[in-house]
């Protein structure tokens, strides 16, 4: 029997992040780190060395950082990813035998046995360490070797042992001959910061005129990018902005039959003007758009746009290509469904035509346009009713040429179909959170979504409302409702986003009760939002962003912790970033209709407080500032007035004046 050499005798296994058998790629953004945890071992009792091997897409050599032991065979090790370009890591570890031979030596030594020959053995080891190794490391290998093998006292030889100088350096020169290499190459995909850190701002473009139902541009939008700018929003996003089909167009309230003058929904696309690399004529020209982009940048702001795949029967699409249709039996197109809902100014695209190549070719084709006029961020619109690995497909190919671009997963469905749109690209995600309302709902499901593998792929983007979501909570709760979903969007996630201005000015009317639809939804009508209305959210939003902009705690998502509060009304949760230096603890009240008080316990050593000295707390949206002692404290909401805390923690600080400041 003939036998391949088999003397690795390291196991490397369970890994973590590891999604899916490597399968598919962990997420990061540069100058995040990505921290790497695996079960270690070998047989017998041999000390072991693991390094945590990485490389950017383009490297051939791999960057090596040491792991360190944990408990219980748990070894981790971390390393920072630095460029926008995808990056790939894996573990290999090996046997010891330096390390293994100076813990037995010591071993001997403190029980006093002849260690004679075994100072000679580890003479052999560091002298073949020196072969391995050159210049200055060679020399200094020598010289202790020769140390070991001379006749001097085993004293002085014991001191050297002890040194953690001369281990470092055998670690530097380690005989590799049978390491054990993980069978995996495991993927980051690496992402600009505003993929992990964004504030979003929802508007209808045809929604910006001048009053009475005229029809907005984008010029005029321009007008309002100092309105976003000054809420603290740095993405303002627009619904689709093509042509609009005009057969089987929907009336106001979705009334199956439009009245003259009505607009119609900007997501049946496609018309005699154009598809989806058309913009809508009534918004303006592209060089309207592409100057709207421009004039947005200088506000702080990226403009996001909506891809929706889908088409009018009026889309040219529909007549030189009826074969990315599906027929029905009395040959018309199938229209959209989701019964009892009909769809009929929507066609979907068939994705499983025998020409599904030319399709997804012209899809992808569509993305790439728009990123040519200047768009950098998408918002997909129901991505789950398309297949997984075309959005793989075309994801992977635009972030090969443009890695900035950011999708944004508008998938309101099962949770499975959510997490796979995100393992195979989609940058953020919606979620659940709109109907979330409780503590205990609120708890267990951010503590699913940032704890264990979904938080190492999947980017919560959080929305107390879109133009299809008006919850009950907000329909009614009035004012206080929406100020508690805010603070709650914008602090327990570092993405979130608003459909305004209906926010900020409290649209709570629902189409009719027991409907998430708005009553003269924006959907099928221009709005004439009376911006400036002294009831508005909007310096209540400003304040809000602002906290967020200037507290880079709130600028992640896995650092959430949640602190019990003896309430039920009251949730209580925290963020603080890796070296204390800023820490901010959120109590909210849930009931928009009560003031509730609650003692809360917050972990005070492991936010770096001492539990023996006052520290402040500082509300950053009413600017009290309280004076804590202990981890219990109380506190007391009334949804009246604000239904929130955002509270800085604090540490006192003593000058060598003796005097004394919170910071």
């Amino acid at each position: 029997m003939v036998y391949e050499d088999d003397r690795n005798r390291v196991v490397i296994e369970g890994v973590a992040p590891e999604i899916d058998c490597g399968r598919f790629p962990i997420k990061r953004v540069v100058g995040e780190k990505v921290v790497v945890d695996a079960d270690i071992f070998a047989d017998g009792h041999d000390a072991l060395r693991c390094v945590l091997l990485h490389r950017n897409e383009e490297d051939r050599e791999w960057s090596e950082s040491p792991m360190v032991f944990v408990v219980n065979d748990r070894w981790r090790g971390e390393f920072t990813v630095t460029e926008l370009k995808p990056c790939y890591y894996t573990i290999q570890a090996w046997i010891d035998p330096f390390e293994t031979w100076r813990q037995g030596i010591l071993k001997k030594l403190e029980a006093e046995q002849d260690v004679a020959v075994d100072l000679l053995t580890g003479a052999e080891l560091v002298e073949a360490a020196a072969e391995r190794a050159s210049g200055q490391d060679a020399t200094q290998l020598t010289k202790w070797a020769t140390l070991l093998r001379s006749p001097k006292k085993v004293s002085q030889k014991v001191g050297m042992l002890r040194d953690e100088t001369l281990s470092a350096l055998m670690g530097k020169h380690p005989d590799r001959r049978f390491a054990t290499t993980y069978h995996r190459e495991l993927h980051v995909t690496v992402d600009r910061e505003k993929a992990r850190f964004s504030a979003w701002y929802e508007m209808f473009p045809r929604s910006c005129g001048s009053g009475k139902g005229h029809h907005g541009t984008f010029k005029d939008c321009e007008a309002q990018l100092p309105y976003v700018a000054g809420m603290g929003f740095d993405v303002l996003y627009l619904p689709p902005i093509h042509p609009i089909g005009k057969t089987n167009r929907k009336g106001k309230n979705n009334t199956p039959v439009a009245g003259p003058g009505d607009p119609g929904s900007p997501w049946a696309i496609g018309s005699q003007e154009g598809g989806h690399k058309s913009v809508h004529p009534e918004l303006g020209t592209l060089e309207d758009f592409r100057r709207l982009l421009s004039q947005a940048e200088k506000q702080g702001i990226e403009v996001a746009i909506d891809m929706a795949f889908q088409c009018s029967p009026d889309h040219p699409y529909v007549k030189d290509h009826p074969e990315w249709f599906r027929w029905r039996a009395d040959n018309t197109v199938q229209y959209a469904e989701n019964p009892p809902k009909k769809y009929e100014d929507i066609y979907p695209l068939n994705f499983e035509t025998s020409q599904w190549q030319s399709l997804w070719s012209e899809l992808r084709d569509v993305v790439f346009f728009w990123i040519e006029q200047g768009v950098r961020i998408f918002r997909v619109d129901n991505p789950h009713t398309k297949p997984f690995q075309f959005w793989e497909d075309l994801i992977a190919e635009v972030k090969k040429a443009h890695p900035e671009v950011i999708f944004l997963s508008e998938a309101f469905t099962r949770p499975k179909v959510m997490y796979r749109l995100a393992k195979v690209g989609f940058t953020q995600s919606y979620t659940y959170f709109a109907w979330r309302n409780t503590k205990w709902d609120l708890t267990r499901y951010f503590e699913e979504l940032y704890r264990g593998p979904v938080g190492e792929y999947f980017r919560a983007s959080l929305w107390p409302n879109t133009p299809d979501i008006l919850t009950e909570f907000l329909q009614m709760g009035g004012r206080a409702a929406f100020m508690a979903r805010l603070v709650l969007a914008a602090t327990l996630g570092a993405n979130y986003g608003i459909y305004g201005p209906a926010f900020e000015l409290c649209d709570n009317r629902p189409k009719e009760m027991g409907s998430e639809e708005y009553l003269d939804s924006e959907k099928y009508e221009i709005k004439d939002w009376d911006r400036a209305r002294p009831d508005s959210l909007k310096d209540f939003i400003a304040r809000v962003n602002k906290v967020r902009q200037e507290n880079p705690a709130l600028h992640h998502d896995r650092n959430l912790r949640f602190h019990p509060i003896n309430n039920e009304q009251l949730i209580c949760y925290s963020k603080h970033t890796e070296d204390l230096s800023n820490t901010i603890v959120m109590v909210v009240n849930l009931d928009p209709h009560h003031t509730h008080g609650g003692w809360l316990e917050l972990p005070l050593e492991e936010m770096g407080l001492d539990l023996r000295a006052p520290y402040q707390v500082h509300d950053l949206l009413g600017d009290a500032r309280f004076l804590w002692y202990g981890p219990r404290n109380y506190v007391e909401l009334d949804p009246k007035v604000v239904p929130a805390h955002i509270l800085r923690l604090r540490r006192k600080v003593r000058t060598e004046r003796d005097f004394d400041y919170f910071m």
